[in-house]
């Protein structure tokens, strides 16, 4: 078994988990990027070799090895450090493109497990309250890792299409929180002073960090090939969670959302990418009902719970008291209530 994107959080500790399986004979897990000494050690048994997948010389290591299956996790979302939008696109489209001809040469390749996301499917006022795995965006999405991840699903695609014996099991996960991801959502939402849109309040539904991997861990091991939405259940409005998180919400106009929203942030969301201030300013729905019936799949955790898991593992000290603000909310609706002439 291979595993990519062995130096970021999915990859690198779902060869963790993969690790504790006695029934696995073998992991390799592959980066550009040497995981730090902590992953290593968590890794146990796995073996690390460091490889660019755009290279052709990964297929000596998958032929070599005689790899049966092949876990792709090392999309990202944003341009590398000091690199721009081109190199991205060249570590993910070309990169996937590579690593899955080779799949297609290598005989010994029998399963194929891809970590998509939610962003193939965009975020815009006319979305639909869910979106099925038929479904495709309402607008065509601007962002580069969107139109990265649809690309990366057309190669997967091909490939099952020339290796039919192939089973291509492909995740599409929300946006992930918890405890120990420093993600999008977490860095938006442990800014003290949190920009939303006016008059705008986005429908978010999340994914628990442990449920991505126990996602991806289930698609390896037992998954029926496919595409698949993976997602906890619910959704959290966008106020009801920076409520929950302690935070002051500062609605803004949404032409200035990104230039004032800047200033109150600082660095944070200079960091976003488009598809990520697309859904703080709309949301995403999706329906999950393939991921039960098909792969087999129940998360442990629903949007609410996994983002109060992560208010709780962030350690967050609110700048409002919500229990203030539930007093206030009380009182007011006590006034509002009360009848004409009413003492006050």
């Amino acid at each position: 078994m291979l595993v990519t994107g062995a130096s970021r959080f999915l990859g690198g500790y779902l060869v963790a988990r993969l690790a504790q399986n006695p029934s696995i004979d073998r992991i390799i897990a592959v980066d550009l990027k040497s995981p730090s000494k902590d992953m290593l050690r968590k890794m146990g048994r796995a073996e690390f070799v460091r490889a660019d997948i755009r290279n052709p010389l990964i297929g000596k290591v998958i032929s070599g090895n005689e790899v049966d299956t092949v876990v792709h996790a090392s999309i990202v979302s944003r341009p590398p450090k000091a690199g721009s939008r081109a190199a991205m696109k060249d570590l993910n489209v070309l990169g996937a493109m590579q690593l899955f001809a080779v799949c297609q040469k290598a005989p010994s390749v029998r399963k194929v497990v891809l970590r998509s996301s939610s962003a193939v499917y965009g975020c815009s006022a006319r979305d639909p309250v869910k979106f099925n795995e038929q479904m495709s965006a309402r607008k065509p999405p601007k962002g580069g890792f969107a139109r990265d991840a649809i690309e990366i699903e057309a190669f997967a695609r091909g490939l099952g299409r020339r290796r039919p014996e192939i089973a291509i099991s492909t995740l599409r996960l929300s946006p992930l929180v918890g405890p120990r991801l420093n993600g999008s959502v977490s860095r938006y939402f442990t800014s003290p002073i949190v920009p939303t849109i006016l008059g705008r309040d986005a429908r978010l539904q999340l994914l628990h960090e442990e449920d991505a991997l126990a996602a991806l861990e289930e698609a390896t091991l037992a998954g029926h090939a496919g595409t698949y939405n993976i997602a906890g259940d619910g959704v959290i409005m966008m106020s009801q969670a920076i409520r929950r998180a302690g935070r002051v919400e500062a609605p803004l106009p949404f032409v200035l959302f990104r230039s004032i929203g800047r200033g109150l942030m600082g660095p944070v969301m200079r960091e976003f990418t488009q598809e990520q201030l697309e859904f703080y300013h709309y949301g995403c729905g999706l329906d999950t009902t393939r991921m039960r019936t098909e792969l087999g799949f129940e998360p442990r955790w629903t949007t609410l719970q996994a983002f109060d898991d992560f208010v709780k593992g962030a350690s967050l000290r609110p700048v409002i008291n919500p229990e203030w603000i539930d007093s206030a909310e009380t009182k007011l609706l006590g006034l509002v209530g009360a009848p004409v002439g009413a003492p006050r």
